[in-house]
């Protein structure tokens, strides 16, 4: 489809670029060369009858009359000798010209230009009529000559100007600005010979960056994006969809263009250059070759010189980025829109873009997700590669693993990262906390549904965040709870670290946590505050300066979790340290219990499931003497592991588990039963 229309109002070609094969393409345009050959022996004729040293014989120092008789024997095709002889089914030249709004003459002169690319026969003729044998290729007054275009004239010598179709749209090129100017050598660029050849391989300047953008698995049925797709069809036009989360803006333009009927490119920007506008010159003119749309995504941190260059009224661009227009970016004001969210755990679209519906639970598989367009094709192709690297069908497991991988983000800057390789069997904890763990991760599955199709969201711009408390003494469990719940929504868990966030310089605190919520915003994982009262502590009366700007870190914290659309958990040891404000704001506040004896007993036998032990081994004692939590437990088998591993049967005795739980007690500064006057 076609991106362009004609100047005089003529309908854009119908026809789809890289539809006809290159063998037909290349065929036509060496047809047209050819048929160039009789106008330059008309110019050949005319300059010889006039010259008189066209019998010299130094002339023959560059080309005398013969050697260029000689050169213009070949015959030319059937054809009464026009310019428009021979229409060829393949031919590119003439669908490119009605695209751009070029007129029959400058599709004359591109012809000109380009005949040295194709023919070698044209270099010495086009020496000859330059009298100058080191000058083979056009000239500006010889490209008018053949055209018949008088030089004098301004209208003819405008078609060369720098803002003209031909230059302007980097079909063409004048060299030698030093020169005067019908001496000026015409060069075509390698990019617009290939492609009228039939070659549609991109520029390799630009080839890193952009690729065909990949239509979305199921398309968008929101009132945004049919209105996009109306405006896509009517013709050329600038656009810039503000994202909530990148990627929402990238799955609304692909699905509007797919609507639309047109084709495009995806741009990703790499670092600005020195030029920023040089090499996107080559990004238009590969889409203006081609007849594509322009979609780019995602706007680097200043994309200002990127809209100016990119800003063309001939091709549509749809510009995708999460930060507000601002009219300094460009003098061309596009269309403003903010890009409909995705839906996250959109079944359809997954089962498109796999083939059909798996064998597994879909839906539930890819609830926790809020991917879209072309970031959830290559999630599914990154399963299908994974699954045939193990050799199997694609599983959850795979499925899983590929959306992470379009997941991954900044976060490891400011949290570190923790696969979740535990489930629910190694919870330990009463029914009652393992129930509202249990709700919290339907709640992340079904937020989309609940809040958004739903519309039982709060409004004033509040987030479709999932946040929750975790409150218990140390070692009950609150951290192995949050990887569980990661797992169990096949997410990765990032554990903030409060080092990186807490800074003694008024306002770095703020910065630091705003860029931990952003990017957690745009990522399908988990983030942990492991002991949250540091920054989620309760606000006191202003006495002085250090505590005003403390409750301003609180109220900042207030503020940003209102607007929130990831998932959040905090750990505290103590409840009442949470400001009662935090609290109001979170969805679920689990409390971790002290185990008792049974569930203390449940926890040594857990710890000890892949221990070697001996056959008199019995935790038993252990869980009813020692009121250890579920981390001292662990710790406590791991003494004991160690004091086996030295021993030549390298099997635990109950003696082992009772030495490893008295060490616990002396490290917490207790009283071990049967010492110390016990």
């Amino acid at each position: 489809m076609t991106t362009g229309t004609h100047r005089n109002g003529a309908a854009p070609d119908a026809r789809t670029p890289g539809a006809d094969s290159p063998v037909d393409a290349a065929d036509a345009l060496l047809a047209r060369v050819a048929r160039l050959r009789a106008h330059v022996a008309r110019l050949v004729e005319r300059r010889s009858a006039d010259d008189p040293t066209a019998a010299d014989p130094l002339r023959g120092l560059y080309l005398d009359e013969t050697a260029v008789r000689h050169a213009l024997a070949t015959p030319a095709p059937p054809g009464d000798g026009t310019w428009e002889d021979g229409a060829h089914p393949g031919d590119r030249l003439p669908p490119l010209a009605r695209r751009l709004g070029l007129t029959a003459t400058e599709a004359r002169l591109l012809l000109v230009a380009l005949a040295p690319d194709l023919d070698r026969s044209f270099e010495p003729l086009y020496g000859y009529l330059n009298d100058d044998v080191s000058r083979r290729r056009a000239t500006v007054g010889l490209a008018l000559d053949l055209c018949g275009l008088p030089a004098h004239r301004p209208g003819a010598r405008a078609a060369f100007h720098p803002e003209a179709p031909l230059t302007a749209y980097g079909l063409l090129t004048v060299e030698e600005p030093e020169r005067p100017f019908l001496s000026r050598t015409l060069r075509v660029p390698d990019r617009t010979v290939a492609h009228l050849l039939g070659d549609d391989t991109p520029d390799p300047a630009v080839t890193g960056g952009l690729r065909p953008l990949t239509a979305p698995a199921a398309p968008y049925e929101d009132h945004v994006t049919r209105r996009l797709a109306e405006r896509a069809a009517a013709g050329p036009f600038l656009a810039h969809l503000r994202e909530r989360r990148e990627g929402d803006g990238l799955g609304c333009a692909a699905s509007a263009l797919r609507a639309a009927g047109l084709d495009a490119l995806h741009l990703t920007p790499g670092p600005a250059p020195s030029d920023a506008a040089e090499p996107y010159a080559e990004v238009l003119r590969e889409a203006r070759l081609r007849g594509r749309a322009l979609v780019v995504s995602p706007l680097p941190d200043e994309p200002g010189p990127l809209l100016r260059a990119l800003s063309a009224p001939d091709v549509t661009v749809l510009f995708c980025g999460t930060r507000a227009y601002d009219p300094r970016w460009c003098a061309r004001d596009p269309l403003v829109l903010d890009a409909p969210g995705t839906a996250g755990g959109a079944t359809e679209a997954w089962a498109d873009a796999l083939g059909g519906a798996p064998d597994f639970d879909l839906e539930a598989t890819v609830a926790p997700y809020r991917l879209a367009g072309d970031r959830l094709v290559r999630a599914v192709r990154a399963a299908r590669e994974l699954a045939a690297f193990e050799g199997t069908a694609v599983t959850a497991g795979h499925l899983r693993l590929g959306a992470r991988q379009q997941s991954a983000s900044g976060l490891e800057r400011h949290a570190r990262r923790i696969r979740p390789d535990v489930g629910w069997p190694d919870l330990v904890l009463p029914e009652e906390p393992l129930d509202r763990l249990r709700e919290l991760a339907l709640r992340a599955r079904h937020r989309q549904r609940v809040l958004g199709d739903w519309r039982l969201s709060a409004g004033g711009g509040r987030g479709r965040g999932v946040l929750g408390l975790f409150a218990g003494e140390s070692g009950t469990g609150k951290t192995l709870a949050a990887e569980v719940v990661a797992a169990e929504l096949g997410l990765d868990l990032y554990v903030v670290q409060l080092s990186s966030v807490v800074d003694k310089y008024v306002g770095e605190t703020e910065k630091n946590l705003e860029r931990i919520f952003t990017e957690a915003d745009r990522t399908d994982a988990v983030l942990l505050f492991d002991e949250a009262d540091a920054v989620f502590g309760k606000r006191s009366a202003v006495k002085d300066a250090h505590d005003r700007y403390a409750n301003l870190e609180s109220a900042y914290l207030l503020q940003r979790l209102e607007s929130f659309d990831g998932i959040a958990l905090l750990t505290t040891n103590l409840r009442a340290n949470i400001d009662e404000a935090f609290t109001r704001r979170l969805d679920l506040v689990v409390d971790f219990p002290f185990p008792d004896a049974g569930q203390r007993l449940a926890l040594w036998r857990h710890s000890l499931a892949g221990v070697p032990c001996a056959e008199d081994a019995e935790p038993e004692p252990c869980a009813r003497e020692f009121e250890l939590s579920g981390g001292s437990i662990r710790s406590a088998v791991v003494t004991a592991a160690y004091a086996a591993a030295a021993r030549p049967d390298g099997a635990v005795t109950t003696e082992d588990l009772l030495e490893g739980a008295r060490r616990e007690y002396r490290k917490a500064g207790r009283l071990v039963p049967g010492e110390g006057g016990w």
